[in-house]
């Protein structure tokens, strides 16, 4: 992977309602390669929350060359949890070891802390990423349970 990946990264956070229908079609292609091909998991990845969210891309490329590298999507509170949410998270195959992966999470806790100043943020987390989102001040609030064939965890990040 280039050293340059990270200064050339362009950032997209935007509501649902701001995404054309190209960054739309990045977005569900890049879930797809990654949870449903990858990772092997059947799941309603299209389950009505996108609509009310906000939506975190990382592109790298220009022009015809422009691709999605990373991406998260930030819910508000009340919808899925009682508190604000990050999921959907990924970083493109290509583009994994970069340090994109951290730089997008990091970023993804700042917007949502901006966007829901009151609120924790919960995650469901592949438990085996629970020291991951640990060093972000995530602390494991439940026991792990199987979805979609893998194991999880629930973690809160407190307001």
């Amino acid at each position: 992977m280039p050293a340059d990946v990270l200064p050339s990264t362009e950032w997209q956070w935007c509501h649902f309602d701001a995404l054309d229908r190209a960054a739309l079609y990045a977005i569900l292609a890049q879930r797809q390669d990654v949870f449903v091909l990858e990772q092997t998991c059947l799941f309603q990845d299209i389950d009505g929350i996108d609509q009310q969210s906000w939506h975190l891309l990382a592109w790298q490329g220009e022009g015809a060359s422009r691709r999605l590298a990373a991406y998260l999507r930030c819910v508000p509170p009340g919808l899925k949890f009682t508190e604000a949410s990050i999921g959907r998270v990924l970083t493109a195959r290509w583009a994994r070891g970069s340090g994109l992966g951290k730089a997008l999470f990091a970023q993804g806790i700042a917007r949502t802390v901006a966007l829901f100043p009151d609120s924790g943020i919960r995650i469901s987390a592949q438990q085996y990423l629970e020291a991951f989102y640990g060093s972000y001040g995530f602390v494991t609030c439940s026991a792990p349970y199987l979805e979609d064939g893998i194991w999880h965890v629930d973690m809160l990040r407190p307001a």
